[in-house]
């Protein structure tokens, strides 16, 4: 099974959860996706869905294909919210912000009754750290400063796009912080926020009620111990 067909399979457990009527928060990335292409055929076939997405990506998907949704002000009252992680631990904390969208997510997550993540099983570590770094959003105004402070943690360097620093749906920056396995992502966590400049990491801790696990042997629901 290629990474392409787990992520559909993945996506379709998710739209399985949908509930009849309610509020659905409408993850960003490749995964997310096929989820919201779900969502929009289940609303064709008469649920009576609403979504709040999470980046300008997902909004102009759902809008593309006649979903319903909410204004962007809140507040929310999140039945279902279903999105995508770039890591995931034994603990299943998450690593997201491969898409630069990590704080309208994690808003979003925060409004929600239940979480569930879609992933293939490529995404699974046993620490957060082993495959990928920290997505941090930082203001622009003083950010070389705040990286002098993000430097204590790890190796950090801008995420580009075409040359240019890229900007965030809020227009901030993202720098990377490569630490390396993490032993407890709450307290990395708590000392990120704490560094001037920085508006939100790519940290999801204890956010995630199910992941959903796409491989070669199927699909399978993990959920916190």
């Amino acid at each position: 099974m290629d990474s392409s067909e787990a992520k559909r399979l993945a996506a379709e457990a998710a739209v399985a959860l949908l509930p009849d009527s309610g509020v659905i928060g409408l993850g960003t990335g490749s995964t997310a996706t096929l989820f919201i292409d779900g969502v929009a055929e289940a609303i064709r076939q008469g649920k009576r869905l609403v979504g709040v997405p999470t980046s300008v990506q997902s909004r102009e998907q759902a809008l593309r294909l006649g979903i319903p949704l909410l204004s962007d002000e809140g507040p929310w009252e999140i039945d279902l919210c279903v999105d995508g992680a770039d890591e995931v631990s034994e603990s299943l904390d998450l690593i997201k912000g491969g898409g630069a969208c990590h704080l309208r997510e994690k808003i979003v997550n925060a409004s929600s009754r239940e979480n569930v993540i879609v992933v293939d099983e490529s995404k699974l570590s046993r620490h957060l750290g082993e495959r990928w770094p920290v997505p941090v959003e930082v203001v622009p105004f003083g950010h070389r400063s705040t990286v002098r402070l993000l430097q204590r943690f790890g190796t950090v360097s801008l995420r580009e796009r075409d040359g240019k620093p890229w900007l965030t749906d809020a227009g901030n920056f993202v720098y990377d912080v490569r630490v390396g396995p993490i032993e407890s992502p709450v307290e990395l966590d708590r000392s990120l926020q704490r560094v001037p400049g920085v508006v939100e990491t790519g940290l999801f801790v204890a956010r995630a009620q199910r992941v959903i696990v796409a491989g070669p042997a199927g699909v399978r629901t993990l959920t916190p111990r």
